[in-house]
């Protein structure tokens, strides 16, 4: 049978994943003919998807990782800690006047927790959060719990989904695994749920990922670009993908750029339905 040449890499990666849901292994030298390219492209792929979470590099080619959903919370969040610092940083200008703010269980939004404005309501589903805004005196905290979800270091499932409905959100922070043209993603599908829920509760909503999640893959549509109103980057991000980012309809903002659109007017909250959707990319 001829080889099928994939070119494209974000192709590539897409079968590659296919392949490692159907069957748990695949091979760099198997893919490599198949996909008629070198064994070196193909591990260059696979590192990629091991830096995202979804891959687990093993001699020969790759296998799932280990937790099925991504990296463990703490080995990604002293990955690019620095990025995520400079980024949360330029979040706090687009927080202010915001009274109610909602993090998400991200390892970016993460580094939010202990520079919000004293008087902030702080809703969060994520135990780094949570801990962090216990430590203060000067915030409101409402602690969203639920199903424990080990590998994020949070809460999910339908009483943590109900617990968001109940309250009305002046911004919500969300993070991703990986961000395109077509939307947002991430590798856990109630992680899913619950960014689709805190959307949805928002007036504002901005998406923090640091530049290697820019074009990057993940399994789970979490929505379209139009799910947030910003997504903010750090200064590592190439100008392609930004520019990219901005040709599809994104409004994205580079920390340490200088930036003028007032987003706390923001949308009003959409109502919330009983069974929010997840879509598989």
């Amino acid at each position: 049978m001829d080889a099928v040449r994939y070119t494209d890499a974000p192709a590539r990666r897409d079968e590659l994943l296919r392949r490692l849901s159907v069957e748990g292994y695949v091979s760099s030298s198997r893919v490599a003919e198949d996909f008629g390219v070198s064994e070196m492209t193909i591990r260059r792929d696979l590192r990629q998807l091991e830096a995202d979470g979804l891959a687990r590099r093993v001699v020969g080619g790759a296998s799932l990782p280990n937790l099925g959903h991504g990296r463990p919370f703490d080995e990604r969040a002293v990955t690019g800690s620095g990025e995520k610092h400079s980024i949360a940083e330029a979040c706090l200008d687009l927080l202010d006047g915001a009274v109610t703010v909602a993090l998400d269980a991200g390892t970016t939004v993460a580094n939010l927790a202990g520079m919000l404005y004293p008087g902030t309501t702080i809703i969060s589903h994520s135990v780094p959060v949570i801990q962090a805004a216990i430590e203060r005196d000067d915030v409101e905290l409402v602690a969203v719990g639920g199903v424990y979800q080990a590998e994020t270091r949070s809460f999910a499932g339908a009483t943590a989904r109900r617990t968001i409905a109940d309250y009305s959100i002046d911004v919500a922070v969300l993070s991703a695994t990986a961000v395109d043209t077509r939307g947002i993603l991430c590798a856990n599908a109630l992680d899913a749920e619950l960014k689709q829920e805190l959307a949805r509760a928002a007036r504002t909503t901005v998406l923090l990922v640091d530049h290697s999640k820019l074009g990057a893959r993940a399994p789970i549509r979490v929505g379209g670009l139009d799910l947030v109103d910003a997504i903010l980057t750090d200064a590592g991000a190439d100008p392609d993908d930004v520019r990219a980012l901005r040709e599809a309809g994104a409004t994205v903002i580079v920390a340490g750029e200088p930036f003028d659109a007032p987003l706390l007017s923001g949308r009003a909250p959409t109502p919330a339905s009983d069974e929010p959707g997840v879509g598989v990319s």
